[in-house]
């Protein structure tokens, strides 16, 4: 059966997903603009980099597409407000946050008349962010790419938060890699649409260097690992020399000097700017390679376009529109 369209707001997405926004320049106009383009909604990674360079990017993508494009900026940021007005004033359809919880965000959503959508992993957030005034809910689980909020997977954390959350789209997110997981998520769990990040990595778009794309196709399973990060959050990566160190506690990877202060708290066990750039960058040995759990599953970099169409396909396999009493006897009987 035909997918249904995600509304959040007064935006219309044709296709409901939503392409992760991952930072620092891994999501940028060059991913988000064809993700747009096929319906889905584009995201531009805004933490981590200057405020002009997000602007000029939000623009580059506004003038290349009319479908909506969002921006995804982290609250662990120093400049996380600048970075949220510079966003809307350069015309951002859409903003997304994680990472830590801002309650002021759904005041400048409202004064701006821009949807605001929270990231979460816990029921709590969920429900908070919902009486805030959240446009949509992103429910991210722990088989999550880059920072994590949970140790709970997405099958046993989305079925508590869609049972008490109803009156906004609530988006399942967290190791997501094909369509079939995608219908699931929808059909069975109810789920109004899903976010995929580490499969739009391995897509002929994404902008990261061919070192940072064959990390992905070459790890297995065990090589994707917790580790560390600065912001003060457990995090999701592939496994590398950097990584090793990290979890020997190696003390040469301490960051003596912090020439981004980019971090509200930052326990400078390592520069996580500096490492995600040098990984983004083609430098894996010595960067750091955030991805989702499931990332060794995908082996194929893929046109944008050919991601969603085998999605949607796929998807649509196993789809069946729901009605609400259906809805709530799914719901129930997940959550038992």
């Amino acid at each position: 059966m035909r997918l249904p369209e995600l509304r959040i707001g007064p935006l219309i997405a044709k296709i409901p997903i939503i392409q992760g926004g991952m930072s620092v320049r891994v999501s940028t106009s060059e991913l988000a603009v064809p993700v747009a383009e096929c319906g889905g909604i584009g995201t531009i990674g805004g933490s981590g980099i200057p405020v002009e360079e997000l602007q000029e990017d939000i623009c580059k993508a506004k003038k290349a597409t009319k479908g909506v494009i969002a921006v995804n900026i982290m609250y662990a940021m120093r400049d996380f407000h600048n970075l949220v007005m510079g966003s809307i004033k350069a015309g951002a359809d859409m903003i997304i946050t994680g990472a830590g919880f801002s309650r002021d965000i759904f005041k400048i959503g409202k004064e701006h008349n821009i949807p605001i959508v929270s990231i979460v992993s816990s029921l709590s957030f969920a429900k908070l962010a919902e009486k805030l005034g959240a446009a949509a809910v992103v429910v991210e689980a722990a088989e999550a790419g880059g920072h994590l909020g949970t140790m709970t997977p997405l099958r046993e954390l989305f079925p508590s938060i869609r049972k008490m959350i109803s009156k906004i789209p609530l988006i399942a997110a967290g190791g997501i890699t094909n369509g079939y997981e995608m219908g699931e998520m929808m059909d069975q769990y109810g789920a109004d649409g899903v976010q995929l990040a580490s499969r739009f990595v391995l897509s002929e778009e994404c902008s990261v260097s061919q070192k940072f794309k064959e990390s992905y196709l070459q790890a297995g399973k065990d090589d994707i690992v917790l580790v560390s990060s600065p912001v003060g959050m457990p995090g999701r990566a592939i496994r590398n020399p950097f990584v090793d160190k990290m979890l020997a506690h190696d003390e040469s990877i301490v960051s003596r000097k912090c020439r981004f202060q980019c971090l509200r708290k930052c326990d400078r066990k390592y520069c996580i700017s500096e490492r995600l750039l040098a990984s983004r960058d083609g430098d894996v040995e010595n960067g750091l390679v955030f991805s989702g759990a499931n990332a060794f599953k995908m082996k194929e970099i893929l046109p944008v376009r050919e991601i969603f169409d085998r999605f949607v396909k796929a998807a649509e396999s196993v789809y069946k529109e729901r009605t609400q009493e259906s809805e709530l006897a799914t719901v129930t009987s997940n959550a038992g």
